[in-house]
């Protein structure tokens, strides 16, 4: 019963409660904790398990969140990484779930290196943000892929070289480049919004033009799957779903602790996708892996690093 309150993020205090009703006086953090140990040999199934199996993953998306955690004596942040991908039934699944001491180039190559080792293949495309240790090791780990720059962490970037004052007339057109029903027009309106900031945002006109290929990826593929990969608002929705369920913990007893409350509500997650409906059609995912993967400026070099990051 503790564990399965642990899951669904229920605070030790409703739990302290819950369990007086059953003779239980007090109930710790770490009691909860190590109750809540059960759920360690499933979430280690779910971690390790092949993916040759479902595989190919021809979309997959990548994504990082911060949770606080006690090592030596302090309370530090560590990284949880999570991909998500498509199957060949069409249907999503969490790929996988690794704790980080920092969002770094190795830690993101510790990942995907795991990823591929356990039959992660057919990627067509990677959507994330544009941190550069983790656009590295898609280079290094998925070299037949293309990289999709979500349009959503995009934007932010955009924003920060552009004044508040023209921010609105910017965002407008910048979203109406993703309003365009097939790709022609989405280059032809991009090139307009290059040309309406080119001589009054020069700063803004660089920064377009440098990212064009990444944020302009997902037109290489058919348009009615546009909308499911040309930004990470999906995994947004899970790591909100993750946030409900660990904000009862605030602060995790060590690592371990993590990897159990996350990967349980991850396998959970991954449950109930196989069990709903198709994310993608068969028909339209076939027709994704015939189409030539589009260029991007995945490669990333010294030049380019401080970009993706900015």
């Amino acid at each position: 019963m503790v564990a399965d309150c642990y899951l669904a993020g229920v605070s030790t205090r409703r739990m302290d409660k819950l369990v007086k009703t059953l003779g239980i006086n007090s109930l710790s953090k770490s009691q909860v904790s190590r109750m809540a140990a059960d759920l360690d040999e499933h979430v280690e199934q779910f971690r390790h398990r092949p993916l040759s199996e479902a595989g190919p993953f021809t979309f997959v998306a990548a994504d990082a969140l911060t949770m606080k955690v006690r090592e030596g004596g302090r309370v530090v942040n560590a990284v949880v990484l999570v991909a998500t991908g498509v199957n060949a039934d069409g249907r999503r699944e969490v790929l996988g779930l690794q704790v980080a001491t920092a969002e770094t180039t190795v830690a993101w190559n510790s990942f995907f290196a795991d990823l591929v080792a356990r039959g992660l293949t057919g990627v067509r495309l990677v959507t994330s943000d544009a941190h550069a240790g983790l656009v590295e090791a898609i280079a290094a780990n998925l070299p037949g892929a293309a990289w999709q720059r979500c349009r959503t962490h995009y934007a932010a970037n955009l924003m920060s070289v552009t004044p508040k004052s023209l921010w609105p007339a910017v965002k407008a057109m910048l979203h109406s480049v993703y309003d365009q029903p097939d790709a022609a027009s989405v280059n032809a309106q991009f090139d307009r919004l290059l040309d309406y900031v080119d001589t009054k945002l020069p700063d803004a006109h660089d920064h377009l033009d440098t990212a064009r290929a990444d944020i302009l990826a997902f037109t290489g593929f058919p348009e009615g799957l546009w909308q499911q990969i040309w930004s990470n608002n999906p995994n947004e929705r899970l790591n909100r779903e993750i946030r409900r369920r660990t904000d009862s913990v605030g602060i995790f007893p060590n690592r371990d602790a993590i990897v159990r409350l996350v990967g349980a509500v991850l396998a959970e997650q991954t449950d109930e996708w196989a069990e709903g409906r198709r994310y993608l059609g068969l028909d339209i995912l076939a027709k994704s892996r015939l189409t030539p993967v589009p260029a991007t400026g995945i490669e990333v070099n010294a030049d380019t690093t401080h970009e993706l990051s900015a």
